[in-house]
């Protein structure tokens, strides 16, 4: 699988795109549960039938483009908002930056290094593969100069404590399902989902200022645009200390961001799911 891994990563991206548009098409054929899903949570949303349909080939594109971003030579990026970033840098603190599953999340962290890395690293949290080739992969692949990565472990959150307490970035998708007593309630596109805390405490810390972002997949394998939005333009108020109501608000900027281009937000993904161990959610009015 490696071996192929590093072949595919030689190839232009409009031809990656195409086999990534093949393959979400092929795995939303195949699995009934993947179009259930796919349908109920784009519906919960308020968006159409036709735009959940328009999100299949880009959700196969995000598997298909990582070969070339991880390994391969580097792509197209353009940046709209990029000033939002200088000027959460003018505050002498660290800078939190929250991407949804949305567009292409990896680029983001990447395209970030290469413009701000030296001056201000950045750190992503990360879930780690479970097969032991993938994972040495992409921990591998992944750290880059100005770029490093931190686990979804206790280990990995001291990591963007520190990171973030002295000065540099820090990068997560805050629409991530934590595991049990990670996170609480919140809604999400009008029904709750188990949200994590951990988005709200790293905000939190040392003066961080927090920063939305997200790399649109521009068609025909032309590349990708960076979108910078600063969380204050996006909130009537600052972000609340309380736990709860601070995840309502980062929900809240999360929708926002998922209706700047609802065709590649990840509908597939089970973000309503109870993680083990956690009650379930409490029911609506």
């Amino acid at each position: 699988m490696r071996s192929l891994f590093v072949a595919l990563s030689h190839l232009p991206l409009p031809v990656l795109h195409g086999l990534g548009w093949w393959l979400g098409w092929s795995s939303f054929l195949l699995s009934p549960r993947y179009r259930r899903r796919l349908f109920a949570h784009a519906q919960q949303a308020g968006f159409s039938r036709r735009v959940a349909l328009s999100s299949v080939g880009e959700s196969g594109k995000l598997v298909a483009e990582l070969p070339r971003l991880w390994l391969g030579r580097p792509v197209r990026v353009g940046w709209e908002g990029a000033a939002c970033i200088e000027a959460a840098q003018a505050h002498g603190a660290g800078v939190l930056f929250l991407t949804p599953h949305l567009g292409c999340f990896e680029i983001t962290a990447q395209a970030y290094a290469q413009r701000f890395g030296a001056a201000q690293p950045v750190t992503v949290l990360y879930r780690p593969a479970r097969q032991a080739w993938l994972s040495e992969l992409m921990t591998t692949a992944r750290n880059r100069p100005g770029l490093h990565t931190a686990p979804t472990t206790l280990a990995g959150v001291k990591q963007l404590i520190k990171a973030l307490k002295t000065g540099q970035a820090v990068g997560l998708l805050p629409d991530q399902v934590p595991p049990q007593g990670q996170g609480v309630w919140a809604p999400f596109f009008g029904r709750d989902a188990y949200t994590m805390t951990l988005s709200a405490r790293l905000a939190q810390t040392a003066g961080a200022q927090l920063v939305l972002i997200w790399g649109e997949r521009l068609s025909w394998g032309r590349g990708y645009l960076v979108h910078v939005r600063a969380f204050d333009a996006a909130h009537e108020a600052p972000l609340a200390t309380d736990p709860a109501l601070a995840a309502r608000q980062i929900n809240a900027a999360m929708e926002r961001l998922v209706r700047e281009c609802p065709r590649q937000y990840l509908w597939s993904y089970d973000r309503y799911k109870t993680p083990k161990g956690a009650e379930a959610a409490p029911p609506g009015p």
